[in-house]
């Protein structure tokens, strides 16, 4: 059996539905696309206040993105300490931080030039 394949679109909007599940907080998605020699097309980058919060949060996208489009992370990292922890979905990186370290990293801006879109779930 062949896994169907999922658009970016489609992958974006399951994410998202995952990090809202669980009251993730100040949601951007950032294009990369236009940005030569990026490792992926977007990242999507949310805030969670603990670090309970934030296993949550990776649990909940891991969990509705397998439900709704059979897929995995290729690779997952930092849920040891769970101040910042990154999914990878070859396309599409999640990253879920606390308040405090996405401050610290202020990775938005490291990606100045990417096109950035606050998504405010309803």
């Amino acid at each position: 059996m062949t896994k169907k394949q999922v658009s970016a679109d489609d992958l974006i909007a399951v994410i998202i539905k995952g990090i809202d599940d669980v009251k993730g907080e100040n949601i951007q998605l950032l294009d990369l696309r236009d940005i030569e020699n990026t490792v992926c097309d977007y990242f999507i980058i949310c805030s969670g206040n603990s670090n309970t919060q934030v296993n949550a949060i990776s649990g909940s996208v891991q969990k509705v993105v397998s439900k709704e489009v059979k897929d995995k992370p290729w690779h997952v990292e930092g849920q040891g300490n769970s101040e910042w922890v990154l999914m990878d979905y070859v396309n599409v990186v999640v990253h879920i931080f606390q308040k405090h370290v996405r401050d610290y990293y202020d990775i938005e801006s490291l990606w100045g030039d990417a096109k950035i879109t606050e998504i405010n779930p309803v």
